[in-house]
């Protein structure tokens, strides 16, 4: 965040409720870059930050594990990550994708609202992963995580988070199912659980599990860096709508080593 160049900056906020997604050139040319993205609370009515930079980010992404040294190897260089995907068997060949830092800023640490992954980066079959790895303590008044359990098993895909067009920006659009499917149920709605962590955990969050995290209101900050991963093809579709999508120059890179597959997939969490 030392590094962080405000004077180029187009002041772009983020939030990932249904309304007011960042929808301009930055945000979706950032799948291939290392960008900055603030608290709404940070940038006030005449575009100028209220506070010093370093203090005003919302998050850092979105391809920090393929051009920053640290996440890299974190990520794409882990022979302790490429055995937990193998002994989860959730995917058979997966790719990385859409990797942040979020810092949660103190008091001003906006609300994460109801939602799952596999909205924002949808395949067919949904294959989205989430690895969150708290680097600082979370606790219930600095926003950490919460999730509705069995809602991964419950809940179906009704909507996705898609380009809509030529300088038309982004947004949320019904799921289309195929005539015939039968969409799973519902989930009931119990109570949400909340999920203290401390630096250095990991929590793998299934793709369609509903989860939040609440609003930072205390003095600590909650950072924590995560990364995606989905299936490649022939065994899932990445859809072409989604709002981060490869480029030439830079294609989601494999996890596991050229030519290993898994050949059993959707054991672990499947039963979860």
């Amino acid at each position: 965040m030392d590094e962080f160049n405000v004077d180029d900056h187009p002041f772009t906020k983020f939030t990932t409720g249904d309304e007011n997604h960042v929808g301009d050139d930055y945000f979706l040319n950032s799948g291939d870059k290392i960008r900055y993205f603030l608290e709404e609370g940070a940038v006030n009515s005449q575009g100028e930050l209220t506070r010093e930079k370093q203090k005003a980010v919302n998050k850092i992404g979105h391809a920090l594990h393929e051009l920053d040294p640290a996440f890299r190897k974190v990520t794409l260089e882990n022979e302790r990550l490429r055995s937990l995907v193998r002994a989860l068997r959730f995917h058979r060949d997966p790719v990385a994708l859409q990797s942040m830092v979020i810092t949660k800023q103190t008091h001003i640490g906006g609300e994460v609202p109801e939602h799952n992954d596999s909205t924002f980066l949808y395949t067919n079959p949904p294959s989205a992963l989430g690895f969150w790895i708290a680097l600082e303590k979370c606790t219930a008044t600095n926003g950490a995580l919460s999730f509705l359990p069995g809602s991964h098993l419950t809940t179906p895909i009704t909507k996705r988070f898609v380009r809509l067009g030529e300088n038309k920006g982004t947004g949320m659009v019904p799921l289309t199912v195929p005539t015939g499917d039968q969409a799973p149920p519902e989930a009931h709605r119990g109570e949400y659980a909340l999920e203290p962590c401390n630096p250095g955990d990991l929590v793998i969050i299934h793709g369609t599990v509903l989860h939040k995290s609440e609003r930072n209101t205390s003095p600590h900050t909650r950072f924590a860096y995560t990364f995606h991963m989905i299936e490649s093809p022939p065994y899932a579709v990445y859809d072409e709508k989604n709002w981060l999508q490869p480029t030439k120059e830079m294609p989601f890179s494999r996890i596991l080593p050229p030519g290993e597959i898994n050949e059993t997939t959707r054991v672990g969490l499947a039963a979860a």
